[in-house]
């Protein structure tokens, strides 16, 4: 079986470099959040270099995974963005389709944050409130019931006594893999009723979001929710930090267990829904591909990703030196990801 795959991906790898000709121009797919970060870099690189700007496409973490791991060649993707780590099972798909060797670089740190509209007052929550917002399945004079709350105001009289409405991501979004691991899960683990069931159980309450129209599934634009939540003033949305940054002339981020979304407090660890960001590379390109290398130099680089880098100036919270120090390292000697 080793054999085989090891096969496949020679006769891969030289049908690419046999078609390399065929593609001059990068490309990337993948995390909405990850998306304006790799732009940037793609847009410096482009006027730095003489290379075409590459070409990255918003897909959400999954689905940037499921293009990244189909193959190997000219018509399959060369990084993949992600807001979250590869899975083991996307691991063992790239595999199966040839794609071996995939070198992992973190490139920085987000928050995920919740907001509403400049127009209404800032909220605050604490993770037990926005699990009981937003579960299907939520614990009720001891007993799990399908969630009966239609008003925050319900859940905590603090809370607006307005309709729950919150926009977010869809399943294949690594910003709602994290979301429900950072908020959801934590939440859930609060109420010793939900904490008491099994593993498989207690996942199948804390992970699975209300389809009654309290989560809104809004698709991979943030752009779009910033939108909504403009038009709608008593709505809430999820998306990562560096959307609030760009339009706090329009929105407020709320605080969650007592502390609100900023760049300080999300670099400091103050502010709890943070989470590292990432790029994957496809090695097996990177000799191919033309511009891959000087690629992977700029996104390194102390002007892209350092404290003062432009990526700092819109939204992505910087690693320290000492690990952008050892990230870089990795990818310099492309260091293949085990699991």
């Amino acid at each position: 079986m080793i054999r085989k795959t090891l096969m496949f991906a020679s006769l891969a790898t030289v049908a690419l470099a046999a078609s390399a000709e065929a593609r001059d121009q990068i490309r990337i797919a993948g995390s909405s959040t990850v998306y304006p970060f790799t732009t940037l870099v793609a847009e410096e690189f482009g006027r730095q270099t003489g290379y075409p700007t590459p070409l990255v496409e918003s897909t959400g973490t999954g689905g940037g995974f499921k293009l990244f791991c189909a193959g190997l060649g000219v018509d399959t993707t060369d990084f993949s963005n992600a807001s979250r780590a590869i899975k083991k099972s996307e691991m063992e798909a790239c595999a199966k389709n040839g794609v071996t060797d995939i070198t992992e670089m973190k490139v920085g740190y987000d928050g995920i944050v919740i907001a509403n509209s400049k127009s209404s007052a800032q909220a605050a929550f604490t993770k037990e409130q926005l699990f009981l917002a937003l579960a299907k399945t939520v614990p009720v004079n001891g007993e799990l019931v399908p969630n009966p709350y239609q008003k925050w105001s319900e859940i905590d009289p603090s809370l607006p006594d307005e309709k729950i409405e919150v926009l977010g991501p869809p399943p294949t979004s690594g910003t709602r893999d994290a979301f429900l691991e950072l908020v959801m899960e934590h939440g859930a683990e609060s109420f010793p009723e939900v904490k008491a069931l099994d593993k498989d159980a207690f996942k199948q309450v804390a992970f699975a979001l209300r389809e009654d129209g309290g989560y809104i599934d809004a698709g991979e634009n943030d752009n779009l929710i910033v939108q909504k939540l403009v038009a709608t003033p008593t709505a809430f949305g999820i998306f990562g930090y560096s959307f609030l940054e760009e339009n706090l002339d329009k929105l407020n981020g709320s605080k969650v267990n007592g502390v609100g979304p900023s760049f300080e407090a999300i670099a400091s660890g103050d502010y709890s829904v943070s989470r590292p960001l990432f790029v994957y590379i496809k090695n097996a390109h990177v000799s191919v591909i033309p511009g891959m290398k000087e690629f992977l130099t700029e996104y390194t680089s102390d002007a892209a990703w350092g404290d003062e880098g432009y990526l700092a100036d819109h939204g992505l919270i910087p690693m320290d030196e000492s690990e952008r120090a050892k990230v870089k390292e990795r990818v310099e000697n492309l260091i293949p990801l085990t699991m």
